[in-house]
């Protein structure tokens, strides 16, 4: 699937390495024709996304996958910029992380978060997990295209 004859521009959101080799690995198995962004931390993601500092000429992300426990700025500081700001509030944004709270759940709902996902421990599910994100938002989904109107 392509969105205006482009590749589907994925940020990732993740301060832990091994997960950020491991999302990058599973999406380039993959058929769907896609390009991934990296931010380590809250504060580089909202840059990103607001093409601020050394970001502005990013690319527009179609989808976020958001990590909660960031340094800087949290995944829910972030979520909460991202659903306030006008420009960027109809980007779906996927909460991909290790907490099972249920203080978590509710609060990244309650942000508007488009769904919420548990990362499992082990290797093979998460390489399910990550694929089934890929699958149903880059294939069966229609995501938005451009700016908020």
């Amino acid at each position: 699937m392509e969105i205006t004859g482009r590749p589907i521009e994925i940020l990732l959101v993740e301060d832990n390495p091994a997960d950020v080799r491991l999302t990058m690995e599973i999406l380039k198995e993959t058929k769907v024709c896609n390009s991934l962004t990296v931010a380590a931390d809250g504060v580089e993601a909202l840059d990103l996304l607001r093409r601020t500092g050394r970001y502005t000429h990013a690319t527009r992300p179609d989808l976020i996958l958001l990590d909660l426990n960031l340094p800087k700025k949290d995944g829910r500081q972030v979520l909460a910029e991202i659903k306030a700001d006008p420009g960027l509030r109809l980007i779906p944004v996927v909460i991909l992380t290790s907490s099972k709270a249920e203080e978590d759940i509710a609060k990244s709902y309650s942000l508007y978060a488009n769904c919420y996902v548990t990362k499992p421990v082990d290797l093979e599910q998460f390489v399910k997990v990550v694929k089934s994100i890929e699958d149903f938002w880059l294939t069966i989904v229609k995501l938005p295209q451009g700016k908020t109107p």
